[in-house]
């Protein structure tokens, strides 16, 4: 009886022995050899990372009045690949309405998630609703809306996640996008509704808007006059710059054709291109000014010198042929630029040599002008090195040289205040986008005369009364302009069918200054030139300019 009793006894001790074993093996797994495992999978069960994105800053006109671009939200469809319930539906439905899903979902019907398509359509939201479809699901997520088009080489646009791709958007993606805050969260594992501690563990920054320098108002009066010039003349682009050349703030800048930001699938990439700023051109006779402005400085000729144009279309200087428009004879160097005459503006351009080159260069030609966008073109300047005797000729009137309409703006800056000044889209108000410090340096010393340069402005203001530009006069108002027309290179060869049209100038009243570039190129009709197709298009820009400024 009592060994039967031990027996027992021992039998229970090492049962509870071997229970005891497992516990301890267990707990030695679960806590020592698996700690990592199930440590992260109770983090998991309380655990919850939470990232805020903060909304993309807006952008607005000079006067915080108008968007350029804002917030807006669109509607997104997406679909689980790994738990349809009903798969064959589903499918069908795609091949009919999303025929492009259904091909994605080939490639990914062992995924959680899927989108259908982002930023439907009206139709397309009516089309899944009305399919009521279980597999299919809504939501909403932020984009970008653009009410201006015309301004949408400038604002540029965002991706389908709303971050920048192009222009302003891109530049300044930081600033508008702000940083992402992340959260770590602890909950009741149980019931998941009760949150018993909170930590930022990255603390992100609110996002900012951009107040830009132009104006919302006159950036549609000048799409307006585009497009009536585009219409009238079948012109395959136009562009126009209005710019304070006080400050080199760009008050309107348009360029057609522009693109659809709503809708930018759909839009030829090459005009996205802010063809103002990235694109450079042989600009012809407009060029005459600044060949005029270098030789007046340097003192090889005078404002009343009599320059022999030899009363011909066609001349020889050092057995290069020379053409002009108009045959002029015995005229004094003002009607030279006035009346924009190839030969008489070659022989002073002689005069100068080399040094013309030097000139261009300080005037901002084949440089940088420092503003702040992506893809700015510096155009070109042949340099003397690379000189034949046709090179000085051509460069006097707008050959050989290549510039952007906003460097062509920067130049005639100069004239009319004597500084130079680098061009803005940015008010200079807003945080980490304000003014470059070298403008206030570049600003302290002039680059001329001002003895050079109020002879200029005479010259322009006669070629305004009664030279090439004579249509572009406005009573009351002081006009000082110049027009170009070139011949496209094609090919290695000038094509004289296909032609650049500019007309620059200066607006002034009392204090008041504007500069206003207008260009055109390729139109639809024969023996045309800049005086007929830039200058109405530069008059019709300074008539709504000035109203609208109130400039009385």
């Amino acid at each position: 009886m009592i060994q039967s009793f031990k027996f027992r006894s021992t039998i229970i001790f090492f049962f509870f022995i071997i229970c005891y074993g497992i516990v301890g093996i267990n707990l030695y797994v679960i806590q020592i050899k698996h700690h990592a495992f199930y440590k992260k999978l109770a983090q998991q069960q309380y655990h919850v990372t939470i990232t805020q994105t903060p909304a993309r800053g807006p952008i607005f006109d000079r006067t915080g009045c108008h968007y350029f671009a804002m917030n807006k939200d669109y509607i997104a469809a997406f679909l689980l690949p790994n738990q349809l319930t009903d798969k064959d539906k589903t499918l069908d439905f795609l091949n009919i309405h999303f025929p492009h899903a259904a091909q994605r979902f080939k490639q990914n019907k062992d995924k959680h998630f899927m989108f259908v398509k982002r930023r439907l359509s009206a139709q397309e939201i009516e089309t899944i609703k009305a399919a009521d479809n279980p597999d299919i699901f809504i939501l909403t997520e932020p984009g970008r809306y653009y009410p201006l088009a015309c301004a949408s080489q400038i604002i540029g646009l965002t991706n389908i996640d709303n971050k920048g791709l192009l222009g302003l958007e891109l530049l300044y993606n930081h600033t508008l996008a702000g940083n992402k805050t992340t959260c770590h969260l602890e909950k009741d594992a149980r019931s998941g509704y009760y949150y018993f501690k909170k930590e930022t563990t990255i603390q992100g920054n609110t996002s900012n808007p951009l107040h830009l320098t132009i104006d919302a108002d006159l950036q549609f009066l000048v799409q307006t006059a585009i497009q009536k010039t585009i219409d009238t003349l079948r012109a395959q682009e136009a562009a126009v710059l209005i710019m304070n050349p006080q400050n080199g703030e760009i008050l309107a800048m348009v360029s057609y054709p522009y693109f659809d930001p709503n809708n930018a699938s759909t839009s030829n990439p090459e005009n996205f291109k802010n063809r103002i700023i990235t694109n450079a051109y042989e600009l012809g006779s407009v060029m005459k000014v600044y060949a005029a402005l270098a030789a007046l400085e340097e003192g090889v000729v005078t404002s009343d010198e009599l320059i022999d144009c030899q009363n011909t279309l066609t001349t020889h200087i050092d057995g290069r042929i020379i053409n002009t428009v108009q045959a002029h004879g015995i005229i004094p160097f003002t009607d030279v630029i006035a009346l924009s005459n190839n030969i008489g503006i070659a022989i002073v351009a002689k005069r100068l040599g080399t040094r013309l080159y030097d000139y261009y260069k300080q005037l901002g030609f084949g440089c940088k002008t420092g503003i702040k966008f992506p893809g700015e073109n510096v155009g070109f300047v042949n340099p003397p090195e690379k000189w034949s005797k046709q090179s000085i000729i051509s460069l006097s009137y707008g050959y050989e040289i290549s510039t952007t309409i906003l460097q062509l703006a920067c130049a005639m800056s100069i004239i009319a205040t004597g500084y130079k000044v680098v061009p803005t889209l940015i008010k200079d108000n807003n945080p980490d986008v304000c003014f470059l410090q070298q403008a206030e340096d570049e600003r302290k010393e002039k680059l001329f005369s001002d003895a050079a340069r109020n002879t200029i402005k005479e010259i322009l203001e006669k070629t305004t009364q009664y030279g090439t530009a004579r249509r572009a006069r406005i009573k009351g108002y002081r006009i000082m302009s110049k027009t170009g027309t070139a011949n496209m290179l094609i090919d290695g060869q000038y094509n004289t069918e296909k032609n650049l049209y500019t007309c620059a100038g200066i607006v002034e009243k009392n204090d008041y200054q504007r500069v206003i570039i207008t260009f055109v190129k390729e139109v639809d009709k024969k023996n045309v030139f800049a005086s007929t197709v830039a200058v109405p298009l530069f008059e019709s820009i300074a008539e709504r300019m000035l109203i609208h400024e109130k400039i009385i």
